[in-house]
């Protein structure tokens, strides 16, 4: 069981952490990886980290603008967004699954999904 935090309203240029806890279980040696959806869109990878040995990849749209990290003493896994644009306006979801490494930015090799954050940014 997945829960996301953190979204909310913010103006263009600001900042903003996510937040994905596993109630009832825990992170180690799965990858979780964080997609948004905007309205009309298909679901798209934001970035990923494989919790055991914290392998990270980033999206090309976001990188330089996100970092993603994780707490293993709080089951927890985060992703710090700075720099938002109206065009990063969308639900925001963690996943967890044990995806091959070829495959982790595929929304279908994941097991687990929360309900999603809503971020939006104002122009």
């Amino acid at each position: 069981h997945l829960v996301e935090s953190g979204g909310g309203l913010v103006q263009a240029g600001g900042s903003l952490r996510l937040s994905c806890a596993a109630s009832g279980g825990t992170f180690s040696h799965y990858v979780v990886g964080w997609f948004r959806q905007a309205p009309g869109k298909e679901r798209e990878f934001v970035a990923s980290i494989n919790v055991s040995v914290r392998l990270k990849y980033y999206s090309d749209s976001m990188k330089g603008r996100i970092t993603i990290s994780s707490n293993s003493a709080e089951n927890t896994v985060y992703l710090q967004m700075t720099s938002l644009k109206p065009e990063d306006a969308a639900v925001y979801y963690c996943a967890a699954g044990r995806p091959p490494y070829h495959t982790l930015r595929n929304a279908n090799e994941y097991d687990y999904w929360g309900q999603g954050t809503q971020v939006t940014v104002s122009s």
